[in-house]
């Protein structure tokens, strides 16, 4: 098979472990990334049913924009996002994240982020509604960071807006 084929009879194998612990290390750290896990599942049963629940989606990519890093040539921050779902974007920003590109695209915003089919659901009932904003979790590599920062301020601003369940949708 020639170069950049990708044989679709056959399925392949990426080491997305491998693979982090590789990129953690190269990014200067001393030591091998860790995988979060919890003993208990900070999870719980939706309080009422799907179709009566007020439903956000919360993404690992970024809202629309041009560079990815500053003048200076360092990565541009991420910080935690809060975008309308009333009009959204006609792409995400997802250049700096770490996925399989040379297999799948982030060309189709629905392929990853379906708040089109979301709004549908709303409209037909499926669910109660679709929350006024959509959030954007940073991807920093690190779990302190998510735990202390990050998540409890996605949790505010989910509980500004009446939210009852969340759909996680990270790339």
């Amino acid at each position: 098979m020639a170069s950049g084929n990708v044989d679709r009879a056959h399925r392949t194998f990426v080491s997305y472990i491998d693979r982090t612990r590789e990129l953690y290390l190269a990014q200067g750290y001393g030591n091998p990334y860790q995988w979060a896990h919890f003993d208990e599942v900070p999870f719980t049963r939706l309080p009422v049913a799907l179709a009566e629940c007020r439903l956000t989606l919360i993404t690992t990519a970024s809202p629309p924009r041009e560079e990815s890093t500053s003048e200076g040539g360092l990565p541009m921050p991420k910080e935690v996002s809060s975008e309308p779902t009333a009009s959204p974007p006609e792409r995400l920003y997802t250049e700096d994240l770490a996925w399989d590109k040379g297999a799948t695209h982030t060309d189709d915003l629905d392929s990853f982020f379906p708040i089109h089919r979301l709004q549908e659901f709303a409209d037909s009932g499926r669910i109660g509604s679709l929350a006024a904003r959509y959030h954007g979790a940073p991807t920093e590599y690190s779990q302190r960071r998510t735990i202390e920062q990050d998540a409890p301020e996605i949790l505010h601003r989910c509980r500004e807006d009446g939210v009852e369940a969340a759909l996680l949708v990270p790339l």
